[in-house]
């Protein structure tokens, strides 16, 4: 690529910023579009914006100066360039995809109206406007059902109760962030939620959405049992946000497929962040995201050594409450398999519990709760994939060396 070649990203999120202020740093400045009205922004912090502890100011993205307001409906391979929603046509020699991903739906009895939208008091949990809206409608008292009980779900209703609502979160699988956590660390996060005032249902499938004049009024669990809610947060997830790649022609599977220099089918193309499917892998994580815009930055700027080749990430959560937060972190695999070692330290009196897998004399994954002084150390063991010494003593010192459990 050369230096006045014309690099247009699409999509403000963390991946798309990190790309356009990158290649400003080297001298490649890119046109960055996107078509959400607010600056753009840490969709990471959303919980802490709807919870009151931060403005949305705060969690504002430092974003590059060229920045165009638009809604992309489509890309003309041919001649390289995507039309815009308002007419516009702006021209690429280099077209980056970071579009993010959309909630997932679940096709729920009463969750949209004729107009397929969702009834008033029904939101998901993904934008701004989303956070914004649920700010506007909670107030103490209020009834909300939170369906889903993985890491978004978990965030919602946190923010939900401290600002005083009566939450009920409900969960279809068996635990609490069960893509993350053991068993043990699920419990840990339940008991929290719960000393803020949350119900908790796991196990616990919801088969319809009930409105009446056109607001929300309860939602009905496929026992028959109903939940009176002034609001409804659907946090089932997400999936790639693949649309405009896969009418472009594009090769998408799960999501927008890329080699190691993030290539789509089109060399002229490239996709990062959560729409990216790398190597059989959809990260659907900010490290990863982060990781692959400044690999793709180091590429278009004439580095033809830089390569993505996948990355290893940890999970972070911390859940404050009204006493004292609760800090959780998750890597790799957390679950043994036969033949594994498992080095398990827990506090009940301190709400610590620190976990270890080891395969084959190496750190495959683990996951802490409460105290995470130690978290830098296991996880720069796990990076490095090492062998662990045999007599065990190093571990069970990067396990307890800030004098915890």
């Amino acid at each position: 690529m050369t230096s006045n070649e014309r690099v247009v990203v699409i999509g403000t999120g963390l991946a798309g910023v990190r790309l356009a202020r990158r290649l400003g740093e080297l001298g490649t400045p890119a046109t960055l579009i996107g078509e959400e009205e607010h600056r753009p922004y840490n969709r990471v912090l959303l919980a802490e914006v709807l919870a009151g502890r931060y403005s949305p100011e705060v969690i504002a993205l430092p974003a590059p100066a060229r920045v165009v307001r638009a809604r992309v409906t489509g890309i003309d391979r041919e001649r390289r360039s995507v039309a815009c929603a308002d007419g516009s046509v702006i021209a690429y020699d280099r077209l980056v995809l970071a579009t993010g991903s959309n909630p997932v739906l679940p096709p729920l009895r009463g969750l949209f109206t004729e107009d397929r939208e969702l009834p008033e008091g029904v939101h998901a949990f993904r934008t701004m406007d989303d956070c914004l809206g649920l700010s506007e409608a909670v107030r103490p008292g209020a009834k909300a059902v939170v369906i889903g009980g993985g890491l978004l779900g978990v965030s919602a209703a946190r923010a939900l109760a401290l600002r005083g609502a009566q939450v009920v979160l409900a969960q279809q699988s068996e635990r609490l962030m069960e893509r993350q956590l053991d068993p043990a660390a699920s419990r840990l996060v339940q008991r929290h939620l719960t000393g803020l005032g949350v119900e908790v249902h796991t196990e616990c499938r919801v088969r319809d959405v009930r409105c009446a004049g056109g607001a929300v009024r309860s939602v009905e669990l496929a026992d028959g049992y109903a939940l009176d809610a002034d609001l409804v947060v659907v946090a089932c997830g997400v999936h790639p946000r693949a649309g405009l790649a896969q009418a472009a022609g594009l090769d998408v599977r799960k999501g927008v497929v890329v080699d190691d220099e993030l290539r789509t089918s089109d060399p002229y193309i490239h996709a990062i962040g959560d729409c990216a499917q790398h190597d059989g892998v959809l990260y659907g994580l900010a490290a990863p995201a982060l990781e692959q815009a400044d690999a793709l930055a180091a590429l278009l700027a004439g580095d033809t050594t830089a390569r993505y080749t996948g990355t290893r990430s940890l999970t972070r959560l911390t859940l404050n409450g009204q006493d004292s937060p609760l800090d959780l972190a998750a890597f790799g695999e957390t679950e043994a398999l036969p033949g594994d070692d498992v080095v398990q330290l827990t506090d009940a009196t301190r709400g610590t519990y620190r976990k270890v897998v080891v395969r084959d004399d190496r750190l495959v994954g683990g996951v802490l709760v409460g105290e995470l002084g130690t978290v830098g150390a296991l996880a720069r063991a796990w990076e490095g994939a090492e062998p662990l010494p045999s007599d065990g003593g190093p571990l069970l010192h990067l396990l307890t060396n800030d004098g915890g459990s």
